[in-house]
């Protein structure tokens, strides 16, 4: 296991770099915007298209890189994302910015599924579930690193762009020097969206909800928080916060998936996650630590709802079917982070900042509904679940067969 980690050296750095990058641009885009004095739902409809092209993305890179090979499409994919990232400061204009933010998704769905597959073929039966692990915090620290960078500079200036351009090149340089054989890119099975909710509406519904929450606080977050005034510092800390949460949430939420029915688990989840919500819009603006306690909540609770929406459904899946069942969940996902910023970005035009968390908490409140009274499908007894593991929708691309439900993966050859 040590030697594998030594030999990902350069892939995880590679990772680091680029998560961190464009974790830090997300969150600098949604500021610029809002010091520009845009619209709430102006900005939301920018930023949604980051999303729209993430989808696109995840469907038709995989072939670029078929064609080309995975370290020409890596590079293709950097100095793409790398020219976008520096025409946003040239002109301040939405209709610009949201084509760049379409352009800029795409080409980072590449990106990640040349890593995570690169990252993923080094993987076997014995060490499989501990890289998923240690990708899984890579990610998640990563993403919270790049928050704070937002206090470097100016985010009115040129400079934090310049910086985010650094990191995205940056990214290319190790694994561009890996002499590594490429992996193999295959398209798979595919499963319709109708399919899989004649399936596992819950499992559907959860990951259509997850991306509305997630996206619509990546999106949004920074520009709730300089709506109520918060200075560069409380900014980054505050986005920062909330996904470390998110890490540190994980493992007893996953304890509780592997004890008791996973079906109640995510209705109690959305129920607590709506309540911590809605106490955001209440008082967030009045105490900081307030703030930070109950989004810190919130968003460790809503970024559960993917996971455990994967695990119901795999559970109810034949092997066979699970990384078709995987793409089908984050095409949902993938939906669901479209609409989340267009959603709460007209709540916050209609009631202030704290309308973020009020579009969030009726967003929670229709997943309760519907787990209440919507279609009930037959779910396995606690003793017949597959084990539950962590799984972060962005971090998805690549890495199926790296998930240790894939049992698939045990018949290859690596």
């Amino acid at each position: 296991m040590r030697q594998t980690i030594i030999s990902l050296t350069s892939l995880i750095l590679s990772i680091i770099l680029l998560i961190a990058g464009n974790a830090f641009l997300m969150t600098l885009l949604g500021l610029r915007l809002s010091i520009e004095d845009f619209s709430a739902s102006v900005i939301g409809w920018i930023l949604a298209f980051y999303s729209i092209g993430f989808v696109a993305g995840t469907l038709y890179a995989g072939r670029i890189i078929e064609k080309v090979g995975h370290i020409r499409a890596f590079a293709v994919f950097a100095a793409v994302l790398s020219a976008s990232i520096l025409i946003y400061p040239m002109a301040v204009q939405a209709g610009l910015w949201g084509g760049l933010r379409a352009v800029g998704g795409f080409v980072m769905a590449g990106l990640m599924i040349v890593m995570e597959s690169w990252f993923s073929s080094k993987a076997d039966n014995r060490n499989r579930a501990s890289l998923f692990a240690i990708y899984q915090v890579i990610f998640f620290l990563s993403t919270a690193g790049g928050q704070v960078l937002i206090r470097v500079a100016d985010p009115a200036g040129f400079i934090p762009f310049s910086l985010a351009t650094i990191l995205v090149v940056l990214a290319l340089t190790p694994l561009t020097m890996t002499r590594r054989e490429s992996p193999s890119v295959s398209q798979g099975e595919r499963l319709s969206l109708r399919k899989l909710y004649n399936k596992s509406p819950t499992g559907t519904l959860g990951a259509l909800i997850a991306g509305l929450l997630i996206s619509a606080f990546y999106a949004m977050g920074p520009v709730y928080a300089n709506q109520i005034g918060l200075n560069l510092g409380q900014l980054s800390n505050f986005m920062a916060s909330a996904i470390v949460a998110a890490m540190l949430m994980a493992w007893p939420i996953g304890q509780l998936c592997d004890r008791f029915d996973r079906y109640r688990v995510m209705l109690v989840a959305a129920i607590v996650a709506a309540v911590c919500s809605l106490a955001a819009a209440i008082i967030g603006n009045i105490s900081m630590v307030a703030l930070v306690l109950f989004v810190g909540l919130y968003m460790g609770i809503s970024a559960a709802i993917y996971p455990i929406a994967v695990a119901i459904t795999n559970d109810l899946m034949e092997t066979h079917q699970i990384t078709a069942a995987s793409t089908a969940l984050l095409l949902s996902y993938g939906i669901g982070s479209i609409i989340g910023p267009l959603v709460s970005s007209l709540f916050m035009d209609l009631l202030g900042p704290r309308g973020l968390f009020v579009s969030n908490a009726l967003m929670l409140g229709g997943l309760i509904l519907f787990m209440v009274a919507g279609p009930q499908r037959q779910h396995p007894t606690v003793e017949q679940q597959e084990q539950y593991y962590t799984v972060t929708p962005e971090a998805g691309l690549g890495v199926e067969e790296l998930d240790p439900r894939n049992t698939e993966f045990e018949s290859r050859d690596i």
